[in-house]
């Protein structure tokens, strides 16, 4: 693979992880992130699995160490295996890791084809493990499925991290219950703030946990110890002392963290994002077909040079940041 130079934006952070859409559809309509009627993108204006492959792999090139499959849901993209597949032969040959993020309601019949493809690590939603609350979270989940995928992921070798959205009024008293079990099998536990992307049936102020307060909760239960871990991504960390069990805090609106930002976002249908809380982007899908690689090339070198340096979101806005959904971007 020939090589090229390193992706450095033009406030000088080196971009080292990629997150990849393959599908912006999802077999569950989660409040916070979608409308219960959505229409998603027609299969023909999605990017070839082979195109996927082909940016990524250029990615890579120019010093991508770290690769997320998200969605939508991505294992509901039919033959993504062979995308994993593909992509998991450069682990360890300039790519460092590749992880995948899901609802797990399909996991537990992909769980051991995703470990045997050098998938080592995934994140798994889960706001609620109330199956009455999950179902309306989610409108239609079952939180039972869900963890039996979970437990099929844990039991085919792959490391769990748990993502919860925090959510005034729905989950907040689960927290703490969420990391007591985290705890127990031995899985990390993020949470997240909620984030203004795309239009939804709900106000999402109504909804909105700054985690702070959430924090201090926490702080109070259990024996919490900084951790210097890093991931990759924006999460910062503490570990539940004398347990294998790290938390995370993703807060974009309490604890602004785009100071670091080394990640970029491409959607199913081949636009690169360069952040997630803006609309400036690039296309290359339509680069990589007019051009090949050099034309990706110019089309990234692009991108370099109008990230920009923070997003602006407000979760008191009348309108959400930005209109796309967190599916189309990719979570």
């Amino acid at each position: 693979m020939a090589s090229a130079p390193a992706l450095i934006d033009r406030h000088g952070r080196t971009i080292s992880y990629l997150r990849i859409s393959v599908t912006d559809r999802c077999d569950l309509r989660c409040r916070y992130c979608m409308a219960e009627q959505m229409t998603f993108l027609p299969r023909a204006a999605l990017l070839k699995l082979e195109e996927i492959a082909l940016i990524a792999e250029r990615f890579i090139a120019r010093g991508i160490t770290k690769i997320r499959l998200t969605g939508g849901e991505p294992l509901v993209r039919r033959d993504v295996g062979d995308l994993v597949r593909r992509l998991g032969r450069h682990v360890g040959a300039g790519l460092d890791e590749l992880t995948m993020t899901t609802n797990a309601t399909r996991l537990a019949n992909h769980a051991a084809e995703l470990a045997a493809a050098g998938i080592r690590r995934i994140n798994v939603s889960l706001d609620s493990r109330d199956p009455e609350t999950f179902r309306y979270i989610t409108r239609h989940g079952d939180v039972a499925q869900v963890i039996g995928g979970i437990m099929a992921a844990r039991d085919a070798g792959l490391a769990v991290k748990i993502n919860m959205v925090a959510l005034k009024g729905l989950n907040e008293a689960e927290i703490a219950p969420m990391l007591d079990w985290c705890v127990d099998h031995g899985f990390d536990l993020s949470l997240i703030e909620t984030m203004p992307l795309g239009a939804i049936d709900e106000d999402r102020a109504d909804r909105f946990l700054p985690l702070t307060a959430v924090f201090d909760d926490l702080a109070a239960r259990f024996p919490l110890t900084r951790d210097t871990h890093r991931s990759g991504g924006p999460a910062r960390y503490w570990r539940v002392s004398e347990t294998d069990t790290r938390l995370g805090l993703i807060s974009p609106l309490t604890a602004n963290f785009c100071d670091t930002c080394n990640r970029v976002r491409l959607t199913t249908e081949g636009i690169l994002y360069t952040c997630l809380g803006h609309d400036d982007q690039v296309d290359l899908k339509q680069a990589l077909r007019d051009g090949g690689l050099a034309g990706l090339d110019t089309a990234l070198d692009r991108a370099m040079a109008s990230k920009p340096a923070r997003h602006d979101f407000d979760i008191a806005a009348a309108a959400p940041a930005v209109s796309r959904h967190m599916s189309v971007t990719g979570g």
